[in-house]
């Protein structure tokens, strides 16, 4: 099984344990690391086009660091922020942060008219 190792803060949310450091890790170290079960993470490579373990020998997957790193990524997304797969894709490929930006700027022109308007009023 997994052993605590020496590993740069990469503690996930909540209490998954921390990431050990090597380079390659199989579906089941995945799954628990991430606590998603193997067909989970299947199911998610074929929804996610970030998530590409690599195919080795037998069409075993290895994923690398960063894959388990994005799969903390989905899974927050998906059970703790509550989007569902599309939103996560989306916020994933940027076009969420992209949404809530021109919502910000949105709201704060709005804001600057209606303060504008409250000025206007006090010089009267």
């Amino acid at each position: 099984m997994l052993e605590p190792t020496d590993n740069l803060d990469d503690h996930g949310p909540g209490d998954l344990p921390p990431i050990p450091g090597k380079r390659y890790f199989t579906i089941g170290e995945v799954s628990q690391l991430c606590g998603v079960k193997p067909h989970v993470l299947r199911y998610w490579e074929q929804e996610f086009p970030q998530l590409r373990p690599s195919k080795r020998r037998g069409n075993r997957r290895y994923y690398q660091r960063h894959d388990v790193i994005m799969v903390r990524q989905i899974r927050n997304l998906l059970y703790d922020q509550g989007f569902t797969i599309g939103g996560a894709r989306q916020q994933l490929s940027g076009e969420g942060a992209r949404q809530d930006l021109n919502q910000t700027h949105q709201i704060l022109r709005q804001m600057r008219v209606e303060l504008e308007d409250v000025l206007q009023l006090l010089r009267r």
